[in-house]
């Protein structure tokens, strides 16, 4: 199991290198052929945008071996990688686009591949410790993989960075090959039909993993409608330069990565609601904090957040890893990406429109929201029976059906 342990850590520190890297070198690319930021802003949005499409993109996880399809499209990634090579004027422009879309496709199937790969590598106990130990490598790779690709983009232009990312995702599918499988969920008989709704059922008809993804999708689209804020905050209130916001980011990393490593160990001993619940108050803390008028109170913010936004992340992901029905946790897995990443889609420009408020009006409105939410989600706990059962129709067997190949 320690085995497997290490290699999902590798894995997410080649896929969040990979990742990282190239989401800015399409932006920079794209801005040095066309000399339009609106363009170059499109990129991020074509890497987002798939996750909307995640219950029908999940299903495919529940219908074929996981395994060889997650090595199948991290193969292909790096083909369409390889596919920028013929990049040579701003009339290629939408090709870096095209590979920006397929890199949304295929996060979302990796991940939500990852995801349901996880309970048949590693014993339940110690999902919660990977976990976090998979949110730290990305995290940390944050800090390191952007200022790598803008360097090499620098040096040798957008080709090398395209061929650099492009080797990760190989790496990645090497990895998965050599993952050892041996534990058989006794749930993987489950018949797989069902269409996305079956997803939400699953998700949302338990206690156990409706509060921790209600939880971490209100920090997380939360977190995008704060941008705006805080770019205001430092450059209007506090009359910083704006390369303070880097200083911030570097803050914010640190923190999810110490996070990262102590999360598992908590929803061990807490429990995944409780860990989501915390996580989703450190995250309102950090965002007052941020409305004081002294620089240090930001930076410390930004630690904050940091801590406060992996552990809801990894409590919800946890949640859905131990308590969704083997067979049916691609889709489940992918339904949970939607729910907490999709509404950034639409918090990122409300938090851009309500910055015209002033600055410190989008940072107060986000505390408020996420301490709505915890104080609904306690309340929820307190009276609802702790034997709850989930209101998802219970699977059916189908005799004669062996394990599912991953």
């Amino acid at each position: 199991m320690r085995r497997n342990a290490g290699l999902f850590v590798a894995i997410s520190v080649l896929s969040g290198f990979g990742s990282s890297a190239m989401s800015l070198v399409a932006g920079i690319w794209i801005l040095d052929l066309s000399g339009s930021t609106g363009l170059a802003a499109l990129a991020g949005l074509c890497v987002y945008a798939p996750v909307l499409a995640g219950p029908w993109l999940g299903g495919l996880l529940d219908r074929a071996p996981r395994r060889p399809l997650v090595i199948a499209v991290n193969l292909m990634l790096a083909a369409a990688l390889l596919a920028l090579l013929a990049v040579r004027g701003p009339g290629q422009t939408w090709l870096i686009f095209a590979v920006s879309c397929a890199y949304g496709v295929s996060y979302v199937l990796i991940d939500a591949g990852e995801t349901a790969l996880l309970p048949s590598a590693v014993a339940p106990t110690e999902l919660g410790d990977v976990n976090g130990w998979r949110s730290s490598a990305q995290e940390g790779m944050k800090l390191v993989a952007p200022l790598a690709g803008a360097g090499l983009y620098a040096w040798r232009g957008g080709h090398a960075a395209a061929v650099l990312s492009a080797a990760m995702p190989v790496l990645v599918a090497i990895l998965y090959a050599v993952l050892r499988l041996s534990r058989t969920p006794p749930d993987q008989h489950t018949e797989r039909a069902g269409g996305p709704r079956t997803g939400l059922v699953v998700l949302f008809g338990q206690r156990a993993t409706r509060l921790p993804i209600v939880l971490a999708a209100v920090s997380i689209a939360m977190s995008g409608f704060t941008t705006a804020g805080i770019y205001a905050i430092v450059v209007t209130e506090l009359r910083l330069p704006t390369t303070f916001l880097g200083v911030l980011a570097s803050a914010q990393g640190a923190g999810s990565v110490l996070g990262g490593l102590i999360v598992g160990r908590l929803i061990g001993a807490r429990g995944a609601n409780a860990v989501g619940v915390a996580g989703t108050t450190l995250f309102a803390v950090g965002c007052l904090a941020r409305c004081l008028p002294w620089w240090p109170a930001t930076v410390v913010g930004a630690v904050v957040i940091g801590v406060g936004l992996p552990w809801a992340l990894v409590a919800a992901v946890t949640a859905v890893q131990t308590h969704t029905p083997s067979a049916l946790l691609g889709r489940v897995s992918a339904t949970a990406n939607t729910t907490m990443f999709g509404p950034l889609v639409v918090a990122i420009p409300l938090g851009s429109a309500a910055v015209h408020l002033g600055a410190r009006p989008p940072l107060i409105g986000a505390t408020a929201i996420c301490l709505t939410a915890v104080v609904a989600a306690t309340l929820h706990h307190r009276s609802t029976p702790s034997d709850e059962t989930s209101t998802a129709p219970a699977p059916r067997r189908t005799a004669g059906t062996g394990p599912a190949s991953r």
